[in-house]
């Protein structure tokens, strides 16, 4: 499984967002992408699983390939995009008044991937993909809104699972999160990389050097450098990245 981004541009309306992105993700990776806000970075992980043409007056130039196939092609709905490309928010975003059970099952509902004992089974794996079945697998039946902060976004990260994706994007899912929820978040991150690509959003740039394998850094919608976080975080190339990582900017 892979990703790859050709010379990809991004427009709302008339204010440019991205200017020609290249870039690749391999499977069971992490990839951070990093830079101040404005840069582009939410823009960017919005145009890999078609988010952002649902923008009023937003458009986009260059390919995105999954497996070589552009996802923007003709054949290509985004409906099918979106169930292969999950995606996790800022903040949590379960609905408040569905059960848990119903927040996971929603998406294999809707595609038709499991019903019965086999849609029970799903939700239970996508639960305990996501760190959160032995603390709620008695209350299934329970509003997600009684959930904490932190349970809410595994929630949702269970919810994404739920359909079998092959990538997962979060635009800074640890935001809106305490220090503990952060924790946890984080370490589900590590393993989730040993069954997905995972592409992440963070202004943290500590973050990005505890759960990346790689990270990208973009300025002013431009691709300034990437490579491995440890050699781009000890070694940066480009005086923007040095200038960025050592805080005179950002």
């Amino acid at each position: 499984m892979a990703i790859e981004v050709r010379d990809l541009s991004a427009w709302y309306r008339e204010t440019q967002a991205l200017k020609e992105v290249s870039l690749s993700f391999e499977s069971n990776s992490v990839t951070a992408l990093i830079g101040p806000s404005g840069c582009g970075k939410s823009t960017f992980v919005r145009c890999l699983n078609r988010m952002h043409e649902e923008a009023p007056g937003a458009r986009l130039n260059g390919k995105v390939l999954v497996n070589g196939t552009d996802i923007y092609g003709r054949s290509m709905r985004a409906r099918d995009v979106r169930q292969q490309i999950g995606m996790i928010f800022q903040r949590p975003n379960p609905h408040p008044l569905w059960s848990v059970f119903d927040n996971v099952a929603v998406g294999p509902r809707l595609n038709g991937l499991s019903r019965g004992s086999r849609l029970r089974e799903l939700v239970e794996l996508s639960l305990q993909h996501a760190g959160l079945w032995e603390e709620v697998k008695d209350r299934l039946g329970a509003p997600a809104r009684r959930l904490s902060g932190g349970q809410q976004q595994r929630l949702c990260i269970a919810r994404a699972i739920a359909n079998h994706p092959q990538v997962l994007l979060m635009d800074e899912p640890c935001s809106a999160l305490d220090p503990i929820a952060t924790f946890q978040i984080e370490e589900l991150i590590r393993q989730l990389k040993r069954d997905y690509i995972v592409v992440l959003v963070t202004h943290n740039i500590e973050q990005a050097g505890r759960v990346s394998d790689r990270t990208a850094f973009l300025l002013s919608g431009r691709l300034i450098e990437e490579g491995p976080t440890s050699e781009l975080f000890s070694r940066p190339q480009k005086s923007e990245t040095d200038a960025y990582l050592s805080g005179r900017f950002g």
